[in-house]
């Protein structure tokens, strides 16, 4: 069965609901350009109730060693997301830094952005797929945007991947079919506005990926 993650979470209700809906990753952005940008000691304090229950994910843009170091011993993510332009060598050296796993977001506009990636997977726990945001865009994801899922068609990992970018309940039925993907990942498309979270809407997507498997090759 596929996996979901919620991401940008801010509320005790919007987490509630990503629970209660049997998420399996929920996340916190770091970055004080996003709408959904949390402090990392509310963070602390908000998704200790997800301790046990869901993977605590820490979404951080080209972060310095400081940084880290405030979310490593203050939230203590089971995963870190770099959703920058980190290098294989910076990813591992985060890993070593913060004892976290590591998620890699890589933007996609075609095939070869799929190949680029490839090599990451030696250094991180999961790839995540993202589209590439607009031109001149202020933030590297959470923009609504989505890519052409047939890049991913038929295409093999050697670990579990995210697929991200423009989902929503509607449409990730369908994307799961047409990508096989194991794990995906949500933001504005369960907002009622930039960073607002709609409990209702976390829980219909959570149904919506529930209710479908990946194809099988």
């Amino acid at each position: 069965m596929t996996q979901a993650k919620i991401c940008g979470l801010t509320t005790p209700e919007a987490l509630d609901a990503a629970l209660d809906g049997a998420a399996a990753y929920v996340g916190a952005v770091i970055f004080p350009k996003s709408p959904r940008h949390i402090d990392i000691l509310a963070a602390r304090t908000l998704f200790e109730r997800a301790r046990g229950r869901a993977q605590v994910v820490a979404v951080l843009v080209d972060p310095d060693d400081e940084l880290l170091t405030e979310v490593g011993l203050i939230l203590k993510p089971d995963l870190i997301q770099l959703h920058g332009a980190e290098t294989t060598e910076r990813c591992a050296e985060v890993a070593r830094l913060t004892r976290a796993g590591i998620i890699k977001a890589v933007s996609v506009s075609g095939p070869s952005d799929v190949e680029g990636a490839l090599p990451y997977e030696a250094v991180v726990k999961h790839l995540m797929f993202d589209a590439r945001p607009p031109e001149g865009a202020a933030l590297p994801g959470g923009v609504g945007a989505r890519f052409d899922w047939s890049v991913l068609s038929g295409r093999a990992f050697d670990k579990p991947w995210f697929l991200a970018g423009g989902l929503d309940p509607a449409n990730v039925a369908e994307a799961i079919a047409v990508t096989g993907a194991p794990l995906v990942d949500v933001s504005s498309g369960v907002e009622s506005a930039p960073g607002v979270k709609e409990p209702a809407l976390i829980l219909a997507f959570l149904k919506a990926v529930h209710a479908v498997s990946p194809r099988q090759e």
